[in-house]
């Protein structure tokens, strides 16, 4: 497979990987032959890039550590959440620590998997996918750092809860803005009453925007007033905004690579540090089916990962078409005098 931007696929080509709305239902899926409309359907729908079959790139694995059938669960309970936060309903604390649950359980059995944010984003699961990647970005950056189970379980919820207050309807008059009423102290509202819940998981929706010196919001904290687990929230939810478009200044999503060095830069005077450095050992800088064009200026495809190295991955370059094709793999892991010089999206 081969991840392209959308301008790039022709009618005929085969979808690689599934395509979710936000109830996690089948929108595309996997091995369907792309039409015209479908193509156009997926533009108006705001995707920009998709999984795309090749031959010369068959044995890509995307090695994903969420299962399809908890992407599913978490996305319909997610769903019914924030539905009934919309509407002041009542809601399932049960449910959502049941999906937390099922997502711990597929972290914890692929562990030493690079994450590798690669499901496709549409107007409709925009807001849903970036809870769920930002619980398990979250989720395996705590992990790392030596957080137990409990603890564990505590920071997903929160973290996938982290902008339930923007579920939360402003009072008449109201408005976002104002710091009484921006989603985070409305976020904690909702969450503070669940006493099933820990109180610190109503904290860390309360305390994401938060910067160490002092510049966040709502309530301009300094770093020693942060709880670890919004620390930690803080670094997933910017990534995953950056690589989604939601960054607020990006004039489009940043590759992945580009929302890794703007985080390095926010080190210490907005983001933790040690929390970064984790970050940094659990995501893939350059997901599998990734073209690239190297220092030695040869072109090629992005096919396995280093754990520990996320930015020396094992290019494939192929040369020649047809019967006459030339195949060489680069391991940058050993090739040390040979870079990524550009991400050709």
């Amino acid at each position: 497979m081969r991840f392209m931007s959308i301008e790039d696929i022709e009618p005929g080509q085969y979808l690689g990987k599934t395509v979710y709305s936000s109830n996690g239902t089948v929108l595309l899926s996997a091995g369907i032959q792309l039409t015209v409309y479908m193509i156009n359907t997926l533009k108006r729908i705001g995707v920009t890039m998709l999984y795309i079959k090749d031959p010369n790139f068959e044995d890509i694995e995307l090695e994903e550590v969420l299962s399809d059938s908890t992407k599913e669960i978490i996305f319909k309970d997610m769903s019914h959440t924030l539905e009934a936060v919309r509407s002041g309903k009542d809601w399932s604390t049960k449910k959502v620590s049941v999906s937390v649950e099922a997502l711990l359980e597929d972290i914890l059995n692929h562990r030493g998997v690079l994450l590798q944010l690669t499901d496709i984003r549409t107007t409709d699961n925009d807001d849903y996918l970036h809870a769920v990647n930002v619980c398990l970005l979250s989720s395996m950056i705590g992990l790392n750092m030596g957080l137990n189970y409990s603890q564990l379980k505590d920071l997903a919820i929160g973290a996938l809860l982290h902008d339930i207050g923007k579920a939360n309807p402003l009072p008449e008059g109201a408005s976002e803005n104002e710091l009484d009423y921006h989603h985070t102290w409305r976020g904690f509202e909702v969450l503070k009453n669940k006493r099933e819940f820990n109180l610190l998981i109503a904290h860390t929706a309360l305390q994401h925007h938060e910067s160490l010196n002092g510049s966040g919001l709502p309530r301009g904290l300094d770093s020693e007033s942060i709880h670890l687990f919004p620390k930690i929230v803080a670094v997933a939810n910017k990534y995953d905004n950056l690589i989604g478009g939601g960054g607020g200044n990006a004039e489009r999503p940043l590759l992945p690579h580009e929302a890794c060095e703007q985080l390095m830069a926010s080190s210490e005077h907005e983001l933790d540090h040690e929390v970064l450095v984790e970050f940094t050992r659990i995501i893939s800088v350059y997901p599998n089916g990734t073209s690239v064009r190297l220092s030695t200026k040869e072109t090629g495809v992005v096919v396995r990962q280093h754990r520990g190295l996320p930015g020396r991955p094992v290019i494939r370059v192929i040369r020649g078409s047809g019967d006459e094709l030339d195949v060489k793999e680069i391991d940058l892991a050993v090739e040390t005098t040979t870079f990524i010089e550009a991400v050709l999206a």
